[in-house]
């Protein structure tokens, strides 16, 4: 009967640990911070709770875009840069970039965007060139999520633009 308590304790610890564990646990500033959270788990909590066990990190969340029914993007300032992850329904992080800086003249964008003037199936994270006239802007760099793999995947950017209506860069980009 004893060894079964201590069974139990030691089950009860360990699911304590996981359930305190999260997708920030392993990253440091100083690292590779996508291969730390790749594989990691979401925490489900308040985003405050987690931006306050991570303040080390300078966490804060920028917001989040259901991607597919089975796929979300989440944005966090982390250690001073953006990172966007793609996280599953199970809170699985799949995969991570580092975003690049953007601003009202090299607005963040997300959504379909035309080749050569071909509209185009998939979902695109870029930064657009706002310094020129139109409602679609060529693109300064760009990544393609790949809903089957769960994987960003880089896009060439020669004749990709994309409507000024998927800009979330808080200036607007305008």
């Amino acid at each position: 009967m004893k060894n079964l308590a201590w069974l139990a304790a030691v089950i009860w610890l360990a699911c304590g640990q996981a359930a305190l564990a999260d997708a920030f646990k392993n990253v440091k500033c100083d690292a590779d911070i996508p291969k730390a959270l790749i594989g990691q788990t979401s925490a489900n909590e308040k985003i405050a709770v987690t931006e306050g066990r991570y303040r080390a990190l300078n966490l804060k969340h920028l917001g989040a875009d259901e991607k597919s029914n089975e796929l979300s993007s989440i944005n966090w300032l982390i250690c001073g840069k953006e990172f966007i992850m793609l996280v599953d329904r199970k809170g699985l992080v799949r995969d991570v970039i580092a975003f690049p800086p953007h601003s009202k003249t090299s607005p963040a964008y997300s959504g379909s965007c035309k080749l050569n003037g071909e509209e185009l199936p998939d979902i695109f994270e870029a930064v657009l060139n706002a310094r020129v006239a139109g409602d679609e802007l060529p693109v300064l760099s760009a990544w393609k999520v790949d809903l089957d793999a769960a994987k960003f995947v880089k896009a060439p950017t020669a004749g990709l633009r994309c409507p000024r209506s998927g800009i979330y860069t808080v200036d607007g980009g305008q």
